[in-house]
C-alpha cells in the first residue's frame, strides 16, 4: 500500500485594531492591568495572544488601547496571574 501523502490546511487570520472602527464607546466593563500583578520577566503576555481586537500592546509596561477594546473581557479571563480585572464603566479611573 502506498503511503499518502496529506496535507494540512489551516485558516489564520491576524486581528488588527480598529477593524469594526473605533469600538470603544460599546463597552460596559474596562479592563484595568495591575503591573505589580504583572512582571515583564516572565513574558506570558496570554492577554495580548487571546484579545480578539489585538488592543494590547506587546511592550512591558501593558497597555490598552481603549479605543478599540470593546471591554470583552477575554484578557481578563485568560490571565494566568489575575492581574487584569474588568471594572464597571468605559473610564478605568
Amino acid at each position: 500500500m502506498a503511503e499518502k501523502d496529506e496535507k494540512v490546511i489551516v485558516a489564520w487570520s491576524k486581528p488588527a485594531p480598529g477593524e469594526a472602527g473605533r469600538t470603544g464607546d460599546w463597552r460596559s466593563q474596562t479592563p484595568v492591568i495591575d503591573h505589580d500583578k504583572c512582571p515583564q520577566k516572565d513574558y506570558c503576555l496570554y492577554c495580548w495572544l487571546y484579545c480578539p481586537d489585538a488592543v494590547i500592546s506587546r511592550d512591558f509596561p501593558l497597555e490598552i488601547d481603549l479605543e478599540y477594546c470593546k471591554g470583552c473581557g477575554v484578557c481578563a479571563e485568560e490571565c494566568p496571574r489575575k492581574a487584569i480585572t474588568m471594572v464597571d464603566g468605559r473610564d478605568p479611573g
